[in-house]
């Protein structure tokens, strides 16, 4: 299929797509508009976010345009497990910081951002690393999604590239600066029935558009003998485990999901991250069999372009009603992320930097608003401004899931183990990230002991991945017996083999080494700290808080 027979909507009907997008979105929205904003609602809706808001805000921000693109990409790559690889592990990882959110929780009822806490545990040093990363990371988020605005107004119609990254950037900006969290809850409950809705009717659409079960049976003669294993060890090694690996990072490192910890009921906190994992799950391993469809039948994505796959696929079989649909379903969901990143910048902004560090924990709520909407402002730009370069996607989230990863362990281990200081906390990160760098970009020759000591490495940070999985549900003394026994069996399958897969190397090598440092420089210290202290200093910007939402 050429570029030049891609269905194309004329230029009148995305724009009319857009704005029946934005501004029905933007008018939501005015339903909660207020004249006079509180900054502890701007920030975390004062921490009574309820069941059904909290679940479908969860689900929507962890569903964004890389999902579509990167399950279909996986799909086609490694066949039958590529789907469920990136959605699977991508649902578990939701889970996962359910237990340890529980902790921040109690430690900090009254925090807005995870780095409220690490301020009161360590100070600002430590908070300012974390603060730092989930910046970056937020701004690399939004490039992501105004990214795929781009490509997306780009393939199915006769606007630029610039053009679709431009709108977007203006529609979500336009609902989120006025209200903040608030907005971008409400809205993502509204984009996630519309996403449902139209995954619901465009999966099975595309598949007996292709001639139904019978011909994807037929395909099934062009798959590799690892395409068409279901335990592919190839889609293991290169998909699974790095994806694994990274957004578990993600889930302790990333504010947007960290916001919606503090934002939601304590008492709704259990049954809002298990509702979110199983609808994150079954609406993107399903798009990712989009991709393996595509495989299927033989389709050669346009320009080599992986993420051209599901536009190529809907815009080939389905008519032009479905290809709308279809528009508004990535739409909807590049703008249920980018309103998160926004609101989570503007929050790390005005509790982290202004109200911690320059206002003292006395800050004028006035200001701490001006201050968050203007962040919002400037993140939109500088999105925009990196959207414009079309840089590698994939690259870029590996780069921000190792940053996290260097960061994990030290975070949860600072609210469990009260020997941990402010120093194990920031040489402990630096160091992780130091060696990923290292490693991932293969600074030295990966031969011989080199590599054979980055693999042990790697070897104890897969062991603390499992360690810590099983600490948060099955308690300290199970995560540590699986940590040291995981760490053990991975070191001997790993000598010799690992260093032929830099991307997990790298990554697990950033969860060891801060892992390792943090431990050792820790122990160098005898002082304990008062956890009851971390109430005490974070605070409500808002003292008069309402009512419980029931």
């Amino acid at each position: 299929m050429n570029e030049e027979n891609f269905y194309q909507f004329s230029t009148l009907t995305v724009i009319a797509l857009l704005l029946a997008f934005y501004g029905g979105t933007y008018l939501l929205t005015l339903l909660i508009k207020k004249k006079k904003e509180n900054t502890d609602a701007f920030m975390v809706s004062n921490h009574q976010i309820g069941f059904g808001l909290g679940a479908a805000s969860m689900t929507a921000t962890w569903i964004w345009a890389a999902s579509f693109y990167g399950a279909a990409t996986s799909g086609y790559t490694y066949g039958i497990s590529g789907p469920l690889h990136y959605g699977l592990w991508g649902a578990l990882m939701i889970l996962f910081i359910y237990p340890f959110g529980r902790r921040f929780r109690k430690l900090a009822p009254n925090a807005h951002t995870l780095g409220e806490l690490i301020h009161a545990r360590h100070g600002s040093s430590s908070q300012m690393i974390l603060a730092s990363s989930n910046i970056l990371g937020s701004i690399i988020s939004l490039m992501v999604n105004f990214t795929a605005s781009g490509a997306l107004v780009s393939v199915l119609s006769p606007l630029s590239f610039q053009a679709g990254v431009v709108i977007a950037g203006v529609g979500v900006l336009s609902y989120t600066l006025w209200s903040g969290f608030r907005a971008s809850v409400l809205t993502d409950f509204a984009q996630l029935m519309a996403m449902m809705a139209v995954a619901i009717l465009i999966i099975p659409a595309v598949m007996f558009a292709l001639g139904g079960p019978q011909t994807l049976s037929d395909g099934m003669s062009l798959l590799t003998p690892e395409q068409a294993n279901l335990f592919s060890m190839d889609a293991i090694l290169n998909q699974g485990a790095p994806f694994f690996v990274a957004v578990l990072a993600y889930a302790i490192g990333n504010q947007t999901i960290s916001q919606r910890l503090f934002a939601v009921r304590e008492d709704h906190i259990k049954p809002t991250f298990i509702t979110a994992t199983i609808g994150y799950g079954a609406i993107v391993i399903g798009l990712g069999m989009i991709g393996l469809m595509a495989l299927m039948t033989g389709m050669e994505p346009i320009g080599g372009d992986m993420n051209n796959l599901i536009p190529q696929m809907v815009s080939m079989y389905l008519s032009p009603v479905f290809i709308g649909l279809f528009f508004i379903l990535v739409i909807g969901s590049l703008s249920s992320t980018a309103d998160s990143d926004l609101s989570a910048m503007s929050a790390i902004v005005m509790a982290d930097v202004y109200g911690k560090n320059i206002a003292k924990n006395k800050p004028d709520p006035t200001k701490m608003l001006f201050i968050g909407r203007l962040t919002m402002i400037v993140a939109t730009l500088i999105g925009v401004i990196l959207a414009s370069f079309s840089m590698d996607i994939l690259i870029m989230l590996v780069f921000v899931g190792a940053l996290w990863g260097a960061i994990v362990f030290p975070v949860i281990a600072s609210c469990f183990w009260d020997r941990v200081t402010n120093t194990a906390f920031t040489s402990a990160v630096i160091a992780g990230l130091v060696m990923f760098c290292i490693a991932r970009f293969e600074l030295v020759p990966m031969v011989s002991m080199v590599a054979g000591l980055f693999e042990l490495l790697a070897a104890v940070g897969g062991g603390v991945v499992l360690g810590l999985m099983a600490f948060g549900f099955c308690g300290r003394r199970i995560g540590v017996i699986v940590g040291v026994l995981s760490a053990i069996v991975l070191a001997y399958f790993s000598i010799g083999f690992l260093r032929e897969y830099t991307v997990l190397l790298a990554s697990l090598m950033a969860y060891g080494v801060s892992t390792l440092v943090c431990i050792a420089v820790s122990l160098m210290s005898s002082s304990k700290f008062d956890f009851s202290q971390i109430d005490q200093k974070v605070i409500n910007y808002d003292p008069a808080k309402p009512a419980a939402q029931r």
